[in-house]
């Protein structure tokens, strides 16, 4: 059996490596994961990201390598036949565009304030995360189960994190964020999500993520703190 032409560099526990695999599997392109330390990172990831020196990063046969995972998921969409993962509609694909960044970067920087905080700063990141958890609720299409409408499309590949890495945040940091109280179809959407058969193929083990992400915890605050007294 001769190799798969795609080659995705990626660790285990990566919410951004998950968009990768998602985008892969939901356009079935059959490709090799290649398990990367990032504590001691590899040759074969420097050579093929040196700039950030992080993962995914997607091999296309002699093709350069395509990195940061939401080029990577348009890249897939465009070169791949299957499903379609962005908007068709113009308008759509800008606004799929607009809410992905900012995902990841407005609501990201609360997350990551909420963890590596505690105290009252947590408190105030923690609602922070919960003001953009509302705003992106407000992007789910009116009786779907996708943000993408009947399937998964860009935009829930995109706020995959949510859908599986939240809960373990969440016992970890001790703070409730995604409650059915307060954000009810975006808890309904993260059971479509995860329970998708093609999802759940590329999301990591719970117990083993959790196992993962804990150690963690402390460090984060620790460097937080030590930011603070620098300033």
């Amino acid at each position: 059996m001769s190799e798969p032409a795609v080659k995705l560099i990626g660790c285990f526990a990566s919410p951004f490596v998950h968009r990768a695999e998602v985008a892969l599997r939901l356009k079935g392109v059959p490709y090799e994961l290649i398990e990367e330390d990032l504590s001691n990172k590899s040759d074969f990831l420097l050579k093929h990201n040196p700039v950030h020196q992080k993962v995914p990063v997607l091999l296309h046969g002699d093709r350069p390598a395509i990195c940061e995972s939401l080029v990577i998921v348009e890249y897939v969409d465009e070169v791949f036949d299957g499903q379609q993962l962005l908007p068709s509609e113009p308008l759509a694909r800008a606004a799929a565009r607009f809410w992905a960044t900012f995902v990841d970067k407005q609501f990201r920087e609360s997350w990551i304030a909420m963890f590596s905080s505690d105290g009252e700063a947590q408190v105030v990141a923690a609602r922070d995360v919960k003001a953009n958890l509302t705003l992106i609720e407000g992007q789910l299409p009116e009786g779907k189960r996708f943000f993408g409408g009947d399937s998964v499309g860009y935009l829930d590949i995109v706020l995959g994190g949510i859908a599986h890495w939240m809960e373990m945040f969440e016992e970890i940091a001790g703070v409730p964020l995604l409650a059915e109280e307060e954000h009810p179809a975006l808890c309904r959407w993260a059971r479509a999500y995860t329970a998708d058969e093609i999802v759940r193929q590329c999301l990591p083990d719970r117990d083993r993520l959790l196992a993962a992400l804990t150690p963690k915890r402390d460090t984060f605050v620790s460097i937080a703190k030590a930011m603070a007294t620098q300033k």
